[in-house]
């Protein structure tokens, strides 16, 4: 497998989906953008994967984005892991991590997503608290708080404290499966 097969995979295996249509284009351009705040157009995309018939290359600035929304620092570092063999390559797509205490200030607010379908807005209340904005497809309802202190893409996220309604605190596992994504909104 070449470089540029792996990446599609590895960017396939972040998204958890094969990209394969142009609404799973258009899906994977808005997450760049949400996580890098950079346009790339679902046509690029289709282009690098195939789907659309052009005998283009990708340019250097276009890869280097694909690998930063892996977690790389750019395509040079990426394609330097890859010649690795599998077992001491690094994978920062774990490595994506969010310290509460120093990433966040009351008030900002994230967009956590989780397989099959989850999608949960939380609202940073200060001192390690969060509260629930909105939820779709999970247990966890708008007023929920609860507490975290760190987010580590692609790993479980564990809550503690969690109170809903009136019941009395417990701790809670959100994404133990497949993990969870986060992007600022």
């Amino acid at each position: 497998m070449n470089t540029k097969e792996q990446l599609r995979n590895d960017i396939e295996t972040a998204l958890g989906r094969k990209l394969q249509s142009p609404k799973d284009f258009e899906f994977f351009s808005e997450r760049i953008y949400a996580r890098l705040h950079i346009l790339v157009s679902r046509t690029t995309l289709m282009r690098l994967w195939g789907y659309v018939e052009e005998k283009v290359e990708p340019r250097r600035s276009t890869l280097d984005i694909l690998v930063r929304f892996l977690g790389y620092q750019g395509w040079d570092e990426y394609q330097q892991n890859a010649l690795l063999p599998k077992e001491r390559q690094s994978n920062p797509i774990m490595s994506r991590r969010l310290s509460v205490t120093d990433s966040l200030v009351r008030g900002d607010r994230l967009r956590l997503t989780w397989q099959p379908d989850r999608v949960c807005d939380i609202e940073y209340q200060g001192e390690l608290s969060f509260r629930v904005i909105s939820s779709q497809n999970t247990r966890l309802v708008e007023g929920d708080t609860f507490q975290c202190s760190l987010i580590v893409e692609g790993e479980p996220l564990y809550l503690d404290h969690l109170v809903q309604q009136n019941l009395p605190p417990i701790a809670y596992v959100c994404g133990k499966k497949s993990g969870v994504m986060f992007e600022f909104c």
